[in-house]
């Protein structure tokens, strides 16, 4: 599933700064003279206050700014003692910035709807427009106009080595400070952000469009399987079509051809010809195509995708890299990815990963797959889904309860209080979020987007067909109206502009995952299965494993990529498939059998989320965490408590909310007990 966390926002503060600051304009002289002055000024008090605040605003002043007099006499004008007038400046920036990032939002929220949702056909004129992006210019104007000097010279920054070492002894002025300051980790010109902007928009719609008619699909024998006008996109309909399979008799077959279609996908040799068209058939086991004429299929030739997704890929790190000598704390996109966005170095995630992929349990919990499905694993049993407690009814009935319940988006949005109480929260509060939710039908597989003023609100984006909402669209919305929630908490209910949202995409992710698990709750029906704890400690766990492969694939190939800057789309298509292999053959041959199966690369967020993978598997650690916590407590008052902590570091943020670390030994512990309890 596709998650757009205020997309644009995250783009501009974490992935497109530019331009490169003469650092050493204002040289050493010109600093020590100038705090000599502001010493003289301001008294040997604020010493160690200016001396800090010269050197930032320092780093970015070039030519263009002024002169090496100018710097000094702005510094004596706009700096500002720590006095009450310090803290008047510091709410001024809080009103303004919101002003400005919140319309900057709805613009490019309104100039992104063809896009996004399905409001009809799209025009070449709706591309233009959905390149244009207003946050473009602003960190830059910021320096032009010299605001961004104003809040250098103020306010201290801090890397994440600081925030974690000192944090927690930091009040929540300071916290938000911080993150003030965290919007200028480098200076920015417009161009090469013109530039992020239009691989993001080019490969959003590549992928957005890239869908499987999956009923012309043909089996060895040259046979449908599926319903004709089942379409499903890369990769998430794919993937969900093969979980939802488990629970029909004749899946094997099914699964298996869906797991071949993904395989050209990687590898690049399927057809163009049925990427988003039904015009032929196509055995994705031979990769042979045919058009079907007087009920006989006629092999015809083709050129296949080959290179495509591998050029966006490549295209979205060059405009990365592009940007790296501009950042002096964070001198790479994975730093900025892992130490400026995410708050968490690579190193721990990947320890976090590897914990799980490593586990004892993955043999054991896959021997236990084997004996439910009473056959051998097969490689796309990474996305089994069996251990949920059995629906009470099929989804085809689910199908029809939910359109009945929910024949167009505005169906679903005027029930939105309805679904909070029963999950908890007090109708003040639940009446409170959904009047600040607003549902919208997507072109793609669903996403949440929040907003980033108090006027305005979050957009919950689900499938809605002509019949209505089907049960995958309002499992979907379930999983999106958790991250709107989160979304609306944490700005409205913040005490400091600057700290709205949480600490990094996982920790959203983890509501969304909250509010998903009990879509069938929200339906109806509960679940009366003793074992209910056991099995999802179980499905926890693999659907942790699976995603951690994912994710790990994600990093090794942008390590790749900075190994290799010069690579071609050809060379990195290479390097992707051996790395998925590697992966696959140390952490998930032990358990499935089989080597050299790169089925880790498939997923669509490598290509539109440069390095955002890592955010699930945190997300799942983070949500057996806090559901476990909330045993016994409503989901509502602990989830205001837990997002009214802001966008201070994961660690401090579980410290804060539930006094323990980010950890997998929880969910270890679980699947352990579980798996003694569990036979069968």
């Amino acid at each position: 599933m596709k998650l757009v966390l205020l997309a644009l926002f995250s783009l501009f503060l974490f992935s497109s700064e530019t331009s490169c600051p003469a650092a050493d304009f204002i040289n050493s002289e010109v600093k020590k003279n100038t705090v000599t002055e502001l010493e003289k000024k301001f008294g040997s008090g604020n010493l160690e206050k200016i001396k800090l605040g010269v050197e930032q605003a320092a780093f970015f002043w070039n030519s263009t700014d002024g002169s090496e007099k100018d710097f000094t006499e702005f510094c004596l004008e706009h700096f500002i003692p720590d006095t009450p007038t310090r803290q008047t400046l510091f709410k001024r920036f809080e009103k303004n910035f919101e002003a400005v990032m919140g319309n900057f939002l709805k613009v490019s929220r309104t100039l992104r709807e063809p896009f996004d949702l399905e409001i009809g056909d799209k025009m070449p004129i709706d591309e233009l427009f959905a390149k244009f992006s207003p946050f473009d210019h602003f960190v830059d104007d910021l320096f032009n106009l010299k605001i961004a000097f104003s809040i250098l010279l103020n306010f201290p920054q801090s890397d994440l080595n600081d925030k974690l070492t000192n944090g927690s002894k930091w009040d929540r002025n300071r916290w938000a400070e911080a993150k003030l300051t965290d919007i200028f980790p480098a200076r920015v010109t417009a161009d090469l952000m013109q530039k992020v902007n239009d691989a993001a928009v080019k490969s959003d719609d590549y992928i957005n469009d890239y869908n499987l008619f999956v009923g012309h699909l043909l089996s060895g024998e040259n046979k449908t399987l599926f319903p004709e006008d089942l379409k499903l996109i890369s990769h998430w309909g794919l993937r969900d079509e093969i979980k939802a399979q488990y629970k029909n008799p004749d899946s094997l077959t099914k699964q298996q051809l869906i797991f071949s279609a993904m395989l050209r996908i990687i590898d690049g040799s399927i057809p163009k010809n049925v990427i988003n068209k039904n015009d032929y058939f196509w055995n994705p086991d031979t990769n042979f195509l045919y058009e079907k004429k007087n009920e006989k299929y006629e092999e015809i030739k083709f050129s296949p995708e080959n290179l495509t997704r591998y050029e966006h890929y490549l295209k979205s790190f060059q405009v990365q890299k592009a940007l790296d000598e501009l950042y002096p704390r964070a001198k790479t996109f994975i730093q900025r990815k892992f130490n400026l966005e995410r708050q968490i170095s690579e190193e721990e995630v990947e320890r976090l990963l590897v914990s799980i992929l490593s586990s004892e349990h993955a043999k054991k919990v896959g021997a236990l797959i084997e004996k439910r499905l009473g056959r051998k694993l097969q490689p796309f049993d990474i996305w089994y889904n069996g251990f949920k407690p059995a629906q009470p009814v099929q989804e085809a009935e689910l199908d029809k309860i939910v359109k009945n319940k929910y024949p167009s988006p505005d169906a679903f949005q005027k029930d939105i209080p309805n679904l909070l109480e029963k999950l908890g929260f007090e109708k003040d509060l639940a009446n409170f979020i959904a009047e600040r939710v607003v549902v919208d039908p997507a072109r793609g597989a669903g996403h949440a987007m929040g907003a980033l003023m108090r006027d305005d609100k979050s957009h919950l984006r689900t499938k809605v067909g002509s019949e209505g909402m089907n049960y995958k669209g309002f499992n979907v919305a379930m999983h999106e109206l958790g991250h709107n929630s989160e979304q609306v908490i944490s700005l409205y209910k913040i005490d400091n502009y600057f700290l709205n949202g949480v600490p990094n995409t996982a920790f959203t992710e983890c509501f969304a995952f909250v509010f998903q698990a009990r879509d069938m709750e929200m339906l109806g029906y509960k679940s009366y299965d003793p074992n209910f704890e056991h099995l999802t400690a179980l499905d926890d766990f693999w659907s942790t494993y699976e995603i951690d492969g994912v994710s790990l694939v994600d990093m090794k190939v942008w390590r790749w990529m900075y190994e290799n800057p010069n690579a071609s789309p050809a060379d990195l298509k290479e390097a992707v498939q051996r790395i998925a292999k590697e992966v696959w053959n140390q952490y998930f041959a032990p358990v499935f059998q089989v080597k050299d199966i790169p089925i880790l690369a498939i997923y669509s967020h490598a290509i539109t989320n440069p390095l955002y993978l890592a955010d699930y598997p945190i997300g799942h650690i983070v949500c057996f965490q806090i559901n476990s916590f909330l045993k016994g407590k409503k989901l509502g008052q602990e989830m205001e408590k837990m997002c009214s902590l802001g966008c201070i570091t994961p660690k401090l943020w579980m410290e804060k909310a539930m006094n323990c670390e980010l950890s997998t030994e929880p969910l270890l512990k679980a699947v352990k007990e579980a798996l003694e309890k569990i036979r069968q």
